[in-house]
């Protein structure tokens, strides 16, 4: 089912009775999610990702725009008429009931020809337990489980109706790192087997970055950038994107434009494309560092991290905006260290410059350079 948003602002009355501006959740947002899809919702917290994803699920009514589900305008439907499956950051199991009869309480709403049988409530119960792989919990309570199977609880409970929609709002937020990695996968492969349009909205980019087709990312109610996630995180359209993009974080420095040369401090890090000389941020990502003894870039040194695979060099500048700059390398790599400094040349391709003004991205690489 495809989903189009049209134009979709969500006013808020200010709770500070000084200011009488309201507060604008979600601001002319504009968007089609194709059928089948699994789409991320990113952004930090407070950016509007929830009021989203309730607009769409209808528990939550837009100040002005349009929401369709495929050609039916849906935006005066209630919730209950939409078709839609809603999985909650916590999980809103009922304690009182067994797993099965959680799974089975929307078909229990079901009425008119919709209606079931008590032993087709039960067997589509057992359908979409057998997906999320806790067919046998059923008779367990919700307090009796791990946080990763009430998870599955209420995924299952959402996918029962086999609904249009599924939306899912930070559904792995309260659980432990492996369990979390785990049950994102699990999401993943459940989508693709159902082929049910998913909306997955959360903070952690590493999390939608792995999961989603499409990801949008999000600040104070307004779309920054719609691409699939590798895209969005090699070509950044603006300084907020790339920053909230990538772990380690990107580093970023105040540096210049001059001379048809891209200048941190004194030192010229790459040649760049015919540009007029300016001021601006110049971002490197952390893989974007190759050690070299005569590099263009110097770093006050602090410290080596082995991890294995990598290696992150971990050292200073003035003008970084970032505490710590953190390098990584392969292992395999040799790392000529002569304390306190440390040299890298750059990758063109891992560089990025934004004005410092509007923070939007200035091209800047030769045709010639190599990536």
């Amino acid at each position: 089912m495809k989903v189009v948003l049209q134009n979709l602002t969500k006013r808020f009355p200010n709770s500070n009775r000084k200011i009488h501006q309201d507060v604008i959740a979600v601001n002319d947002f504009s968007f089609e999610i194709p059928d089948g899809k699994l789409i991320g919702l990113l952004g930090p917290s407070g950016c509007g990702k929830s009021t989203t994803l309730n607009l769409i699920s209808g528990l939550e009514k837009p100040t002005s725009g349009r929401i369709f589900f495929g050609e039916d305008d849906v935006t005066e439907l209630p919730p209950e008429n939409r078709g839609v499956g809603l999985v909650f950051q916590n999980y809103a199991l009922y304690p009182h009931l067994t797993v099965l009869q959680n799974i089975m309480f929307p078909l229990g709403n079901l009425k008119g020809a919709q209606k079931l049988s008590k032993e087709a409530m039960r067997e589509k119960a057992f359908e979409a337990a057998k997906l999320v792989q806790i067919e046998g919990l059923m008779d367990r309570k919700p307090s009796e489980m791990s946080g990763g199977q009430q998870q599955r609880v209420a995924i299952a409970r959402a996918l029962v109706k086999m609904p249009r929609i599924l939306l899912l709002d930070e559904p792995l937020s309260n659980l432990d790192a492996r369990l979390r990695l785990q049950t994102r996968e699990e999401i993943k492969r459940i989508q693709r087997e159902t082929g049910i349009t998913t909306v997955f909205v959360t903070h952690d980019q590493e999390e939608a970055m792995s999961i989603s087709d499409m990801i949008v990312v999000m600040k104070e109610g307004v779309i920054q950038q719609i691409g699939a996630p590798q895209e969005v995180y090699d070509e950044p359209k603006n300084l907020f994107v790339a920053k909230f993009l990538g772990t380690p974080p990107i580093n970023v420095f105040s540096g210049e434009l001059r001379e048809n040369r891209l200048w941190i401090g004194g030192e010229a890090i790459l040649e760049t494309r015919p540009l007029p000389d300016q001021k601006v941020k110049i971002a490197i990502r952390p893989e974007g560092f190759i050690p070299n003894e005569n590099g263009a870039l110097t770093l006050d040194l602090v410290g080596v991290e082995v991890m294995g695979r990598d290696t992150t060099v971990v050292s200073r500048h003035p003008d970084c905006e970032n505490v710590e700059i953190r390098s990584i390398i392969s292992s395999e790599d040799r790392l000529s260290v002569a304390p306190p400094k440390v040299c890298f040349d750059i990758k063109p391709y891992k560089t990025f410059v934004f004005d410092p003004e509007s923070e939007e991205r200035i091209a800047f690489v030769k045709e010639d350079m190599n990536g």
